[in-house]
């Protein structure tokens, strides 16, 4: 099910935050109330392999997301005692140390399933082909908490964290000057204006 252009599903989930707490979060208020965006990641499971590389990843760029008033939440449907374990696994032995934003325990599947990005799939006999974890999704979440950006790469497929804060660039300076932003745009860079004139200006000077 597609979201884009939408409001996010209104849906609490039990979270883990760095410390230890366990708590929840409705990604949806997150955006809401806090006036700001946000950029929600899913990933399969913990103690992986890409995982750990997507979790540090989203850290190192912590301070630009910051910059950009987004807030960054991780997700997966392992338990929040499980996430703990593994923020307390050293980076050097597969560990998630230092990672700093909270990230959801979406064990029992409610927010998961109805984003709809979980590979399991059930048979005739109701047995579920899979585990039954979620693909490599990601959500970019507008302050009025509509979807503005939504993705799913396979398992073994990576993100590239510098492409999402180009997203956020773009769709910040739409939201500032009411552009329309063209292919590989980026911070700085000329945008256009919806209509005939300012596209053929634009092509005929790239």
């Amino acid at each position: 099910m597609a979201f884009t252009g939408k409001k996010f599903p209104n849906v609490s989930v039990t979270a883990m935050n760095h410390l230890g707490d366990r708590i929840d979060i409705n990604v949806l208020e997150q955006a809401t109330k806090n006036k700001k965006k946000v950029l929600l990641f899913w990933y399969p499971k913990d103690f992986t392999f890409v995982c750990p590389t997507e979790l540090h990843a989203f850290q190192a760029a912590s301070k630009e997301f910051e910059k950009r008033n987004t807030i960054v939440i991780g997700a997966s449907c392992d338990t929040a005692e499980v996430h703990f374990a593994w923020l307390n696994t050293a980076k050097d032995n597969g560990g998630i140390e230092g990672v700093t934003y909270n990230i959801l325990a979406d064990s029992n599947r409610n927010l998961a399933s109805v984003l709809d990005i979980l590979d399991g799939v059930m048979d005739d006999n109701g047995m579920i082909a899979g585990d039954d974890v979620t693909y490599r999704a990601t959500y970019l979440i507008n302050e009025e908490g509509t979807v503005f950006h939504e993705g799913v790469n396979d398992m073994p497929l990576g993100r590239n964290v510098a492409d999402y804060i180009r997203l956020i660039d773009a769709y910040t300076h739409i939201q500032k000057h009411g552009d329309v932003c063209p292919a590989n745009w980026e911070e700085g860079k000329e945008a256009m204006k919806a209509n005939p004139d300012s596209v053929a200006n634009y092509l005929s000077k790239n």
